[in-house]
């Protein structure tokens, strides 16, 4: 049996006379940039992370940036996050000028609160929270260490819309919920898109202008930004995927569950949900001791898987200017070395789910 770590083509099969209506409604009515739609989409993105503000802008690292901005993190500041994150948790610290700083994690990947306390300095601004995997990070911990300390919290979301964290959505914890809507995560566009959530009403009229110029008008604009524009046309096919999206979410937290009844008794580490916790999964990731040999091993049986990621963000080559190195984050190095993804998406049929979870069992009596 075959079984692709992804498959775009499968989500859209069944919906695509919807997605193709919306396209032809949009081609038809000239709007293209921030449009109906847009505003549509905000509306019912608010709605669905329970805060009362959403904002369209063109992708997850945007969402970061902007939110960086908008909490007036500046050059020479300090921004702490996650070193096992996709980069651009960091990367978007340091095209603002500050400093990314990392604190390691915990075993379920997100941030641990004890490590973050330790790097905040007086230079320290925001810690940037990445709920890895689609797994929310500990945010009541996070939120006390910050209000200590006097510094806010931005959620990075990209990988967890819908998640719960004690009956709370991400993105409406902190000052703002940052999400990527690229067409590889759970809510996802057909090409790049991001949006911003938040609860605070000055934090929206900066960003409904910074994300188009600096503009409060066609004609007047009150500071130099940037051009972070949601397309109407990605909205639109984001507005028909968002209806469907509970629906996927639920059939992704059902795969889950099966491939945990059927691993949780190996010698891996099984990702499962606390009892106040809702994951989304848009990564399954188990760890193993034999990580390289079983990866190469499910490839032969048809079934393929990635890891998410192999080399830390502190040890990336644009990262060397903030002079980390290997054993700064024993917890991060150890996970890069056993971290595998398996195939996790609604469309994956019980039988496929099924085989993937048996051939990790059979390598298990063989090896």
């Amino acid at each position: 049996m075959q079984v692709p770590y992804i498959n775009l083509g499968l989500q859209h099969k069944p919906i695509k006379q919807e997605l193709l209506d919306a396209t032809e409604r949009v081609l038809e009515s000239g709007q293209f940039i921030l449009g109906d739609d847009v505003t549509k989409l905000e509306k019912t993105f608010a709605t669905h992370c329970h805060t009362k503000y959403a904002i369209g802008v063109a992708n997850g690292t945007d969402a970061l940036f902007l939110s960086l901005k908008a909490i007036g993190v500046k050059e020479g500041d300090e921004v702490i996050t996650a070193p096992n994150s996709f980069l651009a948790s960091a990367s978007s610290i340091g095209l603002i000028g500050a400093k990314p700083v990392f604190a390691d994690v915990r075993q379920d990947f997100n941030l641990d609160p004890a490590k973050v306390e330790k790097a905040i300095t007086p230079k320290t601004k925001a810690i940037i929270a990445v709920h890895l995997t689609g797994r929310p990070a500990p945010m009541d911990e996070l939120l006390e260490v910050a209000k200590k300390h006097s510094i806010q919290v931005i959620e990075d979301c990209a990988q967890a819309i819908g998640a719960e964290y004690k009956n709370k959505r991400v993105g409406s914890m902190g000052i703002t919920g940052c999400f990527s809507l690229h067409p590889l995560k759970n809510l996802a566009a057909s090409g790049d898109g991001g949006v911003i959530t938040t609860n605070d009403e000055k934090i929206y009229n900066y960003l409904i202008k910074a994300r188009n110029h600096g503009l409060k008008s066609r004609d007047e604009c009150e500071f130099w930004s940037y051009n972070s524009r949601l397309d109407n046309l990605q909205a639109a096919l984001l507005n028909v995927k968002l209806r469907h999206l509970d629906k996927w979410t639920e059939r992704r937290r059902a795969i889950a569950e099966m491939y945990y009844e059927k691993l949780k008794g190996l010698k891996i580490i099984v990702p499962h949900d606390k009892p106040y916790e809702k994951a989304v999964y848009h990564t399954f990731i188990i760890q193993t001791d034999w990580r390289d040999k079983l990866k190469d091993f499910l490839n032969s049986k048809g079934v393929d898987t990635k890891i998410h990621y192999p080399i830390p963000i502190h040890l990336q080559e644009a990262a060397k200017y903030l002079k980390y190195k290997n054993g700064d984050f024993p917890v991060t190095e150890k996970q890069v070395k056993t971290i595998l993804s398996l195939p996790i998406y609604p469309e994956l049929t019980d039988e496929q789910v099924n085989y993937v979870a048996d051939c990790v069992i059979e390598f298990y009596k063989h090896s």
